[in-house]
């Protein structure tokens, strides 16, 4: 069997499944899930009950990650979460990293406090663009002070949907860290733009005036921080055409047969708070081929050294 099918994964502030379906195209398993939205929950029971139904069956699919007991989380090989941003307060920078992360009322210190109890492998997390220079970069900082503290590398990049053959702009911020690795043993690299794949004529299935569209709106602005030139409107064969689910579903790399609510208002929140799913994808296979390389690396330098005894 292929290394990367033992891998296993977390989905935390999962939404409607865009890690879920990008790491399930790469052959790893889900173990646990959270997410708290009830139309978010419906709909991603709907898409990967048959893919991973004992996410359902035991129990592991979160409501409130806030009220988990993390040591009772599934052993995992991955975290991945697109977790919603919010200020750190002083009272929160001014702790310190090494005491106990639960209970500070912001959830990226829920994603620390699993790291710090189930220390998997690696994690990939996202973010909007502007999280980097969020309350004047201080968010970002503590975030990578955290990770640094709790024995992770740490790597970021605004990626574009678009760069991974998506019609979709999109930027986001991914990080990602591995369990630890030293800064002198980092080799970790995004991997680089594809072509586009398909254009906005194809999400279409007509002449649109773009080829590329504008950032899906994000519902209810729940990250805490503002994205700009959301606009949900195209001149398809010289109309003046509203974006619908099943454009966004190709604009985010879900499959068109990809179940989502029958309220286009509720459709379209939830996508535009979704990952992209190729550029998740394409990300992802370069963290699991890189998990996969480090543990060959260090068994053949295990072997070397018996050999010479």
């Amino acid at each position: 069997m292929n290394k990367k099918h033992k891998l296993k994964f977390i989905d935390l502030f999962a939404g409607i499944g865009g890690f879920h379906l990008a790491f399930h195209r790469l052959g790893l398993k889900c173990v646990f899930a959270s997410e708290i939205s009830p139309e978010a929950r419906e709909t991603y029971e709907n898409n990967f009950k048959n893919i991973s139904p004992q996410l359902f069956k035991n129990e592991n699919f979160n409501k409130d990650i806030f009220l988990q007991n993390k040591t009772n989380i599934p052993d995992f090989d991955l975290l991945c979460g697109g977790f919603p941003c919010q200020p750190f307060s002083q009272i929160g920078q001014k702790r310190g990293f090494s005491e106990n992360f639960e209970g500070r009322g912001n959830l990226f210190f829920e994603i620390a406090e699993i790291l710090k109890q189930k220390k998997p492998k690696a994690f990939f997390l996202e973010n909007v663009q502007h999280l980097i220079n969020h309350d004047e970069g201080r968010t970002f900082n503590v975030i990578k002070d955290t990770i640094h503290e709790l024995n992770y590398s740490f790597y970021y990049k605004v990626v574009r949907a678009s760069h991974f053959g998506l019609p979709q702009h999109r930027p986001r911020t991914f990080i990602v860290g591995f369990y630890g690795e030293t800064e002198t043993e980092k080799r970790f690299s995004f991997p680089e733009p594809i072509p586009l794949k398909k254009t906005m004529s194809d999400v279409f299935e007509g002449e649109c005036s773009r080829e590329i569209g504008f950032t899906l709106r994000l519902g209810g602005g729940e990250s805490g921080i503002n994205d700009r030139r959301n606009w949900d409107r195209y001149w398809v064969n010289g109309e003046n055409t509203k974006i619908q689910p099943l454009h966004g579903r190709r604009m985010q790399g879900f499959p068109d047969n990809f179940y989502l609510p029958k309220s286009r208002t509720k459709a379209m929140k939830l996508l535009g708070n979704s990952v992209a799913v190729d550029a998740v994808y394409y990300v992802g296979k370069n963290i699991i081929d890189y998990i996969i390389d480090k543990e060959t690396f260090v068994l053949n330098d295990i072997y070397k050294i018996k050999l010479t005894r």
